[in-house]
């Protein structure tokens, strides 16, 4: 069932198609990412993709940077920067919060394997992952170790794509990354 088509306000047709491609990545995969699927799931008119975006590629790179702009800001690590148990809950509350992004995210992932064009916007993705996680453990006190902080990013990455494979469960996802930290060492004077 196709939504009714309206007329955005001005500012909002980029944002609205822009969760919809996340949306339509989501549930069904990036070959079913097309102009007309996502301005069906966004209920506007899909000559505003070409206007927004101008071709597929540009609004899988501009959803792909949404989705990391909205995860990293909804998570807002800093503020657990002394309480390193709130700072893991936090990252599992974050993962389990916005499974379409995560998701899309996913697909972009692998269809970066098979399209070299998208690899520059994915090592953006974990370059920016990597950078929040690292801050987030500057700011509990942790030595900087880029080694340690791309390491701890990749086992969270892993543990996120076990959970939505549905191989690992919600309460095993938060007990890995409690396991992660206690593996990593808790910096002093941190509450855990």
């Amino acid at each position: 069932m196709s939504r009714e088509k309206r007329q955005p306000s001005h500012g909002e047709g980029r944002e609205a198609l822009l969760e919809a491609a996340v949306r339509v990545g989501a549930r069904r995969g990036l070959r079913g990412l097309t102009f007309r699927a996502v301005a069906e799931e966004a209920g506007l008119n899909n000559s505003l993709i070409a206007h927004h975006f101008g071709t597929r590629d540009r609004l899988l790179a501009a959803a792909l940077e949404w989705t990391v702009d909205r995860l990293i800001s909804a998570a807002d690590l800093s503020e657990y920067a002394t309480d390193s148990t709130a700072f893991r809950e936090a990252l599992v509350r974050n993962v389990l919060s916005q499974p379409d992004i995560e998701i899309f995210q996913f697909e972009m992932v692998i269809e970066a394997t098979r399209r070299p064009e998208l690899q520059d916007a994915v090592r953006k993705l974990y370059g920016r992952y990597v950078a929040a996680l690292a801050a987030g453990r500057a700011a509990l006190g942790a030595e900087d170790n880029p080694g340690l902080n791309l390491a701890m990013f990749a086992a969270l990455d892993g543990l996120t794509l076990q959970y939505f494979c549905r191989a690992i469960t919600a309460e095993q996802l938060s007990e890995a990354v409690e396991a992660l930290g206690v593996a990593v060492g808790t910096p002093s004077g941190t509450r855990d």
